[in-house]
C-alpha cells in the first residue's frame, strides 16, 4: 500500500515541497523576531554613548526606556501572554461586559425588569 499511495500522491510533491520551506521560513522569522541580541547590543552601545557624553541622561533614560520595553514584550511573546496596554484594556472591556452580563441575568431570574421607554 505504500508504494502505491506514493505513486497516486507523486503529483503533490511539489505541494509538500512548498509547504516544508514556507514552514523553515516561518521558524527562522520567529527565532530572529525573539532573538534580545541586537537590543542588547544597543544598549551596550547607548551605555557607552553615555560614558563618552554623546548623550545627555534624559536621552539616555529615553532610550534606554524604549530597548527595555521592547526586550519585555519578546519576553510577553515567548512566553504567551497579552501584550501591551491593549491587551490590558480589552481584557477590561471583556470584564465589564462580563459583570453587566450577570447583573442583566440576576435580574431576570428575580423577575425584576425594569420598564421599556
Amino acid at each position: 500500500m505504500g508504494l502505491l499511495t506514493q505513486i497516486l500522491t507523486a503529483p503533490l510533491a511539489p505541494v509538500r515541497g512548498f509547504g516544508w520551506v514556507v514552514n523553515q521560513v516561518i521558524e527562522v522569522a520567529e527565532q530572529e523576531a525573539y532573538d534580545t541580541t541586537p537590543i542588547e547590543r544597543q544598549l551596550a552601545e547607548l551605555e557607552r554613548e553615555l560614558l563618552e557624553g554623546r548623550v545627555d541622561e534624559a536621552e539616555f533614560d529615553r532610550r534606554e526606556d524604549e530597548l527595555l520595553d521592547r526586550i519585555e514584550a519578546i519576553e510577553r511573546a515567548r512566553s504567551g501572554a497579552p501584550q501591551g496596554q491593549w491587551a490590558e484594556e480589552q481584557g477590561q472591556e471583556q470584564g465589564q461586559g462580563q459583570e453587566e452580563r450577570e447583573e442583566q441575568e440576576q435580574q431576570a431570574q428575580q423577575g425584576h425588569h425594569e420598564p421599556e421607554r
